[in-house]
């Protein structure tokens, strides 16, 4: 007899977030018979609390509240960032009830200039970065790296939400100040890098070991990511080499659990490290189909001390092109009668307000050529009105 599985009916796994990430795991937690916990500091229901009646809203600084829920969960897991190292430390000081990944892993990467600076010190290479504070900063940075630059808020920026390319010192006075610079807000300043790509790689990692997933390519519309293929579109040594940094990424911070790593891909061939995140992201959306097991069947495998499952794709490519929103109404898919008819998936997060550029769900299709895949799942996307 092996191992017995820790796949006991009255399990309870915890979800800092309640959105279409933390929904997608706990799909794949209900199918080991695990039961799933929600903490959401959103004004209104998010995809996973109509899924489970353990739902809990609060602040993501109200300790006791975080406690409260903590004490209901066996593990806690995250499905955002927007939370602060100190109080997943303490939640784990007063429960004794483990977080995933660990408060030192997330530590490591809470913050813009924390991230980068963790990887540079791990040997990874990253776009050149300073915090900045004020004009002198936006000059010697200028004048060492060139206009335009990035500015950056060291926290909470997504979706190019936090971010502003800046040209002049007047432009960065300005951007610095609607990041909240001028609020106490930490602002990195990061050279503009001339890339020819935008790749991503998922990894999986517990104590029973490392699992990497295909290298893809990111395709952003407005700073906003619109479809993933994979295998990206790219050299397979350029393909392995992303792996190789990802593994060494997860490795340096010590991560358990699932974590996605964005790279710039620059004309000479060189990777950079762009970000990270702690926890399902957008780009391996496409492994629920193409994957052996997905990366919310690996998030929640790794975060319960569960054996980690096969990353091989079951097609030799796929295509996910993410549908957004189009109008400020209540969520409702309009256009999808030959979509349905179809071998391409259909997922819908249950978000139930849609606006413009939300992210209500996504497509994904197998096939052969990812070229091929993406042009028919854009042109049925580009269809429909959410």
């Amino acid at each position: 007899m092996g191992k017995t599985l820790n796949l006991r009916a009255d399990y309870v796994i915890g979800f800092l977030g309640a959105g279409q990430l933390a929904k997608m795991s706990a799909q794949e937690a209900f199918r080991y018979g695990w039961r799933v916990a929600s903490y959401s500091d959103r004004p209104a229901a998010e995809p996973l609390q109509w899924m489970s009646p353990l739902s809990y809203s609060g602040a993501f600084d109200d300790i006791d509240a975080l406690v409260a829920f903590a004490e209901s969960c066996n593990v806690i897991t995250l499905e955002n960032e927007f939370l602060s190292s100190d109080v997943l430390r303490e939640m784990v000081e007063r429960t004794g009830v483990p977080i995933y990944p660990s408060p030192d892993s997330f530590e490591a990467v809470e913050s813009k200039w924390k991230e980068k600076s963790t990887f540079q010190e791990a040997g990874i290479p990253v776009a050149p970065f300073q915090i900045v504070t004020g004009e002198k900063d936006f000059e010697v940075f200028g004048e060492s790296y060139g206009w335009p630059f990035v500015l950056k808020s060291s926290k909470g920026g997504y979706d190019g939400y936090g971010n502003r390319v800046v040209s002049s010192i007047a432009e960065a006075k300005d951007g610095f100040v609607s990041l909240g610079g001028d609020a106490g807000h930490e602002i990195l300043a990061e050279a503009m890098i001339p890339f020819v790509k935008e790749l991503a790689v998922q990894v999986a990692r517990n104590e029973f070991g490392m699992v990497v997933y295909p290298c893809c390519e990111t395709i952003q519309t407005g700073q906003i990511c619109t479809a993933v293929l994979s295998p990206a579109p790219v050299d397979p040594d350029i393909q392995t080499k992303a792996q190789e940094l990802a593994m060494a990424a997860m490795e340096a911070i010590d991560g358990i659990g699932l974590f996605a790593f964005e790279f710039f891909l620059t004309q000479s061939g060189e990777l950079l490290m762009n970000e990270s995140a702690p926890r399902p992201h957008n780009s391996g959306h496409y492994t629920i189909e193409a994957c052996v097991s997905s990366q919310f069947d690996n998030h929640v495998r790794a975060v319960t001390s569960t054996p980690l499952g096969s990353t091989q794709m079951r097609a030799p490519a796929a295509v996910m092109v993410n549908i957004l929103g189009t109008d400020a109404r209540p969520a409702q898919l309009d256009g999808a009668l030959d979509l349905l008819d179809s071998d391409a998936k259909l997922h819908l997060y249950g978000k139930a307000q849609s606006k413009p550029g939300r992210k209500m769900g996504h497509l994904t299709l197998l096939g052969d050529d990812v070229h091929e895949l993406y042009a028919q799942g854009k042109a049925w996307v580009d269809g429909l009105r959410v």
